[in-house]
């Protein structure tokens, strides 16, 4: 998590979003397309400088899930959500549901301060802010840890950064009184929380994940586990879904973060069909076994037995993944019957946790060594259970949290938007007229000549100017985005005077956000948030 979503990676590492329709409506013309044009590998470098020309890629290779599958389950989406600016996500709905049911729920994002905040990171201050507005726990950090270990910053460059970022997020609506704003170095129960999450990761781990190797610095490790803590840290007080908005190059956190809060836990929940121990391909061919048989017998209370599922494996089911090692796990199993159940797996239970379990789970049961296997509980009322017993033995009890992917905004002289680009990108803290100016400058999607842009029409998918009303520009109101798409695609919109327009908006923009910057730095200053570290 450390980023453009969380920290700031859209800086540093930001491509093209290509496209035309994937969102709320995958025909609206104001929505964006996940395909940017085929590419044979994505790479995602959470400190480098990763591109996605093709959002469809991660769908494929890393299991990120489409948004446009989840929108309907939100409630009152934001406008990234229904232009498909947010195209992705991993494990959302527990956080839609409890959105749409009025039940607790966090989200958390976090800003490397490594310079001034830019239109790139306003997509994750919007996404943050719409999320507390819903209803959740909302928590904005700074991740200077991170910025010192992992990009060589000084503390005193550091502290020039860390107050503007958060003059903007207050400036853009975030709710202090109602969220928590913190530093990584000054917030000693994130600190806590990323040494034990440390005890479940290793340097071998870290090194395949991250490309780490024998001249890597410790903290630059260090600064790892402690953003694993960062979006762990809203569940510390009860565990709740939790939201974290990233850039696509910062999904390498997520899924280690989702893995050491599993990793953490006191119990595992798994479906089981007899008392070995199957891993997933197995339990799917074993289920479809059982199924198979249990339709097919005369008698609906005669045993199905372990040697019975592996022949009718062997007979119906063509060798190839996991069959084999199926088959010869129900071969040793023999005359066992199979039955289905759901599982307790101790994984760091503590003895009175374990025996507390053994007494909660009622109906009938199977206990075993390191494991227990109820007979009546579904697999939602055991997770339940479960995590119940571990927060009441003093376990954490974590969810896996869940994140939501943007796209990257293309640079306006086109290519990456990058930090070290002034012409780029549009700094929150740069002059209204300078902002007018870059706009005025920027590349677009337009033809080469007003008659092959009348005849034609403008390429509204390839252009940072439009990119700049669907993001920013428009606001909430998805009829001008779309008609600013229309009138270019068909022809009407010529280059000069849409400029014009997003030049005029982009300060007009500018000018109210530093306005409410200099109102919410008498906010910040009544915060308990340090913007000055005594580290040397």
């Amino acid at each position: 998590m450390a980023d453009d979503g969380t920290h700031d990676g859209e800086s540093e590492s930001a491509v093209r979003s290509d496209g035309g329709t994937n969102g709320a409506d995958a025909g609206s013309p104001a929505a964006l397309r996940a395909d940017g044009g085929a590419v044979d590998e994505v790479a995602l470098d959470p400190w480098g400088s990763s591109t996605v020309d093709d959002y469809r890629k991660l769908f494929e290779e890393f299991g990120i899930e489409a948004f446009e599958e989840v929108l309907p389950r939100v409630p009152s989406p934001h406008y990234l959500m229904r232009r498909g600016v947010i195209f992705g996500h991993r494990d959302y709905r527990p956080v839609a549901d409890a959105m749409a049911n009025d039940e607790p729920f966090a989200t958390l994002s976090g800003f490397m301060p490594t310079g001034d905040p830019h239109i790139g990171h306003k997509l994750v201050f919007d996404e943050l802010i719409w999320h507390q507005r819903q209803g959740a726990d909302a928590y904005g950090l700074i991740a200077d840890l991170e910025a010192h270990a992992a990009r060589g910053l000084s503390w005193d460059e550091i502290d020039e950064h860390a107050e503007s970022y958060l003059l903007s997020l207050i400036a853009l609506g975030f709710d202090p009184d109602d969220g928590t704003l913190y530093r990584q170095s000054t917030n000693r129960e994130v600190q806590d929380l990323a040494f034990e999450l440390g005890t479940k990761a290793n340097v071998s781990e870290l090194g395949a994940i991250y490309d780490f190797d024998g001249e890597t610095e410790v903290s630059y490790m260090e600064s790892v586990v402690t953003q694993m803590a960062d979006i762990l840290y809203p569940q510390l007080e009860e565990p709740k879904p939790t939201v974290i908005p990233v850039g696509p190059d910062q999904d390498p956190h997520m899924r280690l973060a989702r893995d050491l809060a599993g990793r953490m836990r006191y119990f595992g929940v798994t479906e089981a069909y007899a008392s070995f121990e199957l891993d997933g391909g197995e339990r799917e061919l074993v289920a479809e076994a059982y199924d198979a048989l249990s339709t097919a017998a005369d008698d609906p209370d005669a045993d199905i037995r372990c040697v019975d599922a592996a022949e009718w494996l062997r007979t119906e089911r063509p060798p190839a993944g996991a069959l084999e090692s199926a088959v010869e796990t129900l071969e040793s199993g023999g005359k066992e019957p199979l039955r289905p159940r759901v599982r307790f797996l101790d994984r760091n239970a503590t003895d009175e946790a374990f025996e507390a379990l053994i007494e909660a789970v009622e109906g009938e049961k199977r206990v075993y060594e390191s494991h227990i296997d109820s007979f009546d509980l579904s697999r939602a009322e055991a997770e339940t259970l479960a995590r119940e017993v571990e927060t009441d033995h003093g376990g954490y009890g974590f969810l896996p949290p869940s994140s939501i992917y943007h796209r990257f905004m293309t640079g306006l002289t086109g290519g990456k938007m990058s930090s070290s680009i002034p012409a780029s990108h549009i700094s929150l803290l740069d002059d209204p007229e300078e902002g007018y100016e870059k706009v005025k400058s920027a590349t677009t999607g337009g033809r080469e000549t007003a008659e092959k842009q009348r005849e034609l029409g403008g390429e509204a998918d390839e252009c940072p100017v439009y990119e700049l009303y669907a993001y920013l520009l428009s606001g909430d109101d998805d009829e001008f985005a779309a008609r600013v798409y229309e009138e270019c695609v068909g022809g009407e919109r010529l280059c000069g005077g849409c400029k014009e327009q997003a030049a005029e908006l982009m300060a007009e923009f500018l000018e109210e956000h530093q306005e409410k910057r200099e109102e919410a730095k008498a906010v910040l200053a009544d915060l308990d948030v340090e913007l000055r570290s005594d580290r040397p």
